[in-house]
């Protein structure tokens, strides 16, 4: 099984639907839904702040949004690849504080859809294409970036048993 896979099945593990007839369990835990919540208080002020930094302008390429989401999705794979690969943390929200609150809130697909409604409502049509295209294969190129570079690493001390699963075999060791 591919590293990607394992890491998506990891991530999938913890996803716990309700059995039938069971009430309440389909609500998450409510640490998870703080961490959530507090993460994405942090991740929108970073949005804001960096469009307030960088503005767009009206009817050009928005490359605000562009990079934000092209620095999200690189982050989120770098992200995902360290807490289920490398850190394991032992706090449950790391994750969703970090995923989905931080990294969810900064990303934005809601402006990006209304900046590629404004450029074909303007007429700019070929930016209206090329605009989803490029964020798409910029972000997808990015996150699997992110995901390589973290798998790169170097575990932080000596003797560490903090390593990837498999890079002794990679690396050619037992």
């Amino acid at each position: 099984m591919s590293s990607v896979q394992s890491t998506v099945d990891e991530a999938r593990m913890q996803v716990n639907p309700p059995r039938p007839g069971e009430r309440g369990r389909w609500l998450p835990p409510m640490g998870n839904v703080a961490a959530v919540a507090a993460g994405g208080m942090i991740g929108a002020v970073l949005r804001v702040g960096f469009v307030v930094v960088f503005p767009n302008s009206a009817g050009q390429f928005p490359w605000t949004t562009f990079v934000e989401n092209v620095v999200g999705a690189f982050l989120l794979g770098w992200v995902l690849v360290m807490l289920l690969e490398r850190w394991r943390p032992r706090w449950s929200s790391v994750q969703p504080f970090l995923c989905t609150g931080v990294l969810g809130s900064f990303t934005t697909f809601s402006n990006f859809s209304v900046e590629w409604t404004l450029l074909a409502n303007d007429g700019r049509l070929w930016l209206a294409v090329g605009y989803p295209a490029a964020s798409v294969a910029a972000g997808l190129a990015a996150a699997g970036l992110g995901m390589l570079l973290a798998r790169r690493m170097r575990p932080a001390g000596r003797g560490s048993s903090r390593a990837a699963p498999g890079s002794a075999e990679r690396e050619g060791g037992a």
